[in-house]
Parts: C-alpha cells; structure tokens; sequence
C-alpha cells in the first residue's frame, strides 16, 4: 500500500456513489493496521464540489470528485483491489487535505 494509490470500493452498497477509496496515508505508517483514506465519488453523486476541497480526478474511464471532509480510518484488510496511483496530482491532493484542516 502507498500513499495517494486508489483502490476499489469493497462495499457494495456504497460503490455505485462511491467506486473508490484514495489512500492519503504517509508511507512512514505504513506497518499500522490502518489507513487513512479519502472516498472518491461518481461525479454525478456531489452536487456541487467545492474549489480547493473537492478536486476531480480521472481514474480509468469514470470521472471522480475527492470528497475530502469524508476522510476516514479504515482498517487494512477492508480496502479492496489497487487500482492505479494519483502521486503525479500530490499538490491537489494535499491542498485539499490542507484546505480542509486549515482553511487555507
């Protein structure tokens, strides 16, 4: 697992809205049976993202919305499959992340 990989959504009722979890955990952390993820959300399933707290991200063919104030800890054995890596929008990410404990 590494920071900023993005993995399926294992929650079936969930993953229509939600089809994937983006890891912002640091590497550091990596031997915790945790991590920390943010959801990423269809597109169509936020009405209206927030500037600097809800960037938009391509993974594969679906459109998604990093949904930032829904951060969470999950338990390692209950994130699904990788799917790709978002590390080359770190700025974004992290901005966001910074936007929503900062307000900067």
């Amino acid at each position: 697992m590494a920071q900023f990989d993005v993995y399926e959504n294992p929650n079936l009722t969930s993953r229509k809205t939600t089809p994937y979890l983006l890891d912002v955990q640091t590497d550091l952390l990596g031997n915790l049976a945790t991590r920390v993820v943010v959801p990423l959300v269809a597109s169509g399933a936020m009405t209206t993202p927030g500037k600097h707290l809800n960037p938009t991200f391509d993974v594969g063919k679906n459109k998604v919305i990093m949904s930032t104030a829904e951060i969470a800890g999950v338990s390692v054995k209950s994130i699904g499959k990788q799917v790709c890596s978002l590390k080359q929008y770190r700025n974004k990410i992290v901005a966001a992340l910074d936007f929503l404990i900062t307000g900067i």
